[in-house]
């Protein structure tokens, strides 16, 4: 698989990484076979999609465990992304940010993980109570101790509160220039995808200008750009998407448009390609420091976002895409 690299200390990735949430948090809990999970972990590094992306959060903690599992026999085939800074409780998620938790938070990933080092460190969210100063000079002494070789930011995923008028990062593009005073950011973890691409708007331009790396989260729109969810089906309770405005039967049905788009320029590249490829070509498509990072649980949908980094788009399916309809439906 080709190699794309990470923030200014070049830290070397498989174009596409893999997204290791949906194997224990957020998706249909009752389609999660942990050894099934396994197996797709280890497909993932033999197709060379090395950047492995979980958080303590994700179980919570289950996530990191499973992942230990693989790495305690394949570390060296590995890139680890870890998370800090969210906590699980009943019915609720707090942030975290105090630098003692952050050092512990840390210690307890390493131990879960069955590793020495975390690869890329990131924050997932920014705690209000704490200067976020203070955090990302945490996580920084976390780097020069050793425990930790890179730090990332994940975006401030607020929509429906930011500033009347306000771009969807602008928030996340203030919290980088803050802590890029104390650390160097290595990363910045975001959603873009053909259906959310507002990360072009300002937050990949600042990651370019300062050849910061790039994860794409959620690079197949929650799994509706794959083209194998049915409008009406329904989702199980705990599962994010039967709660998000786009996944009602009306807005998926409304939005297939995107879909059938993405099936004729597949069709164009032969039969066994997918809309899901065509979906993660057009991501990797946006800049070299861009990786897509599709959640998965299941080994063919890991061999099958693997091979997407062979898949090179022309300029008609690009200009094809450029002109698909905006998704309906929206946190706003």
């Amino acid at each position: 698989m080709e190699r794309r690299t990470i923030g200014a200390a070049a830290l070397s990735v498989g174009a596409v990484g893999l997204g290791c949430m949906p194997m224990s948090w957020a998706y249909s809990t009752s389609r999660q076979r942990g050894e099934e999970s396994l197996r797709a972990v280890h497909r993932a590094l033999d197709a060379g999609s090395s950047l492995l992306d979980t958080a303590d959060m994700y179980g919570p903690f289950t996530n990191e465990l499973l992942l230990g599992r693989v790495l305690k026999e394949r570390r060296a085939d590995a890139f680890v992304s870890t998370k800090v800074g969210l906590l699980v409780g009943d019915q609720h998620i707090v942030a975290n940010g105090r630098p003692g938790y952050v050092r512990r938070a840390c210690d307890a990933s390493l131990r879960r993980l069955q590793t020495d080092v975390i690869d890329l460190y990131q924050l997932h969210r920014a705690d209000p109570e704490v200067p976020v100063e203070e955090t990302w000079g945490a996580m920084a002494e976390l780097v020069r101790a050793g425990k930790v070789r890179a730090l990332g930011l994940c975006a401030v995923g607020a929509r429906s509160s930011r500033r009347p008028g306000a771009r969807l990062h602008d928030a996340t593009v203030r919290q980088l220039e803050r802590v890029q005073q104390v650390f160097p950011v290595s990363a910045v973890q975001a959603e873009l995808s053909v259906w959310s691409p507002e990360a072009l708007e300002t937050l990949l331009p600042w990651c370019e200008a300062r050849s910061v790396g790039f994860l794409a989260a959620m690079p197949l729109g929650n799994g509706f750009l794959t083209g194998t969810l049915t409008p009406g089906e329904g989702f199980e309770a705990d599962d994010l998407r039967a709660r998000h405005p786009r996944f009602t039967a009306e807005m998926m049905a409304a939005n297939q448009p995107i879909v059938a788009g993405l099936r004729r320029i597949a069709r164009r590249h032969g039969e066994h390609v997918t809309p899901a490829q065509v979906a993660l070509a057009w991501v990797l498509s946006r800049g070299r420091q861009v990786i897509p990072v599709p959640g998965a649980k299941r080994q063919r949908w890991v061999a099958e976002n693997a091979a997407a980094a062979g898949l090179r788009l022309a300029d008609e399916d690009l200009a094809e895409i450029a002109g698909l309809p905006p998704a309906q439906g929206s946190w706003d």
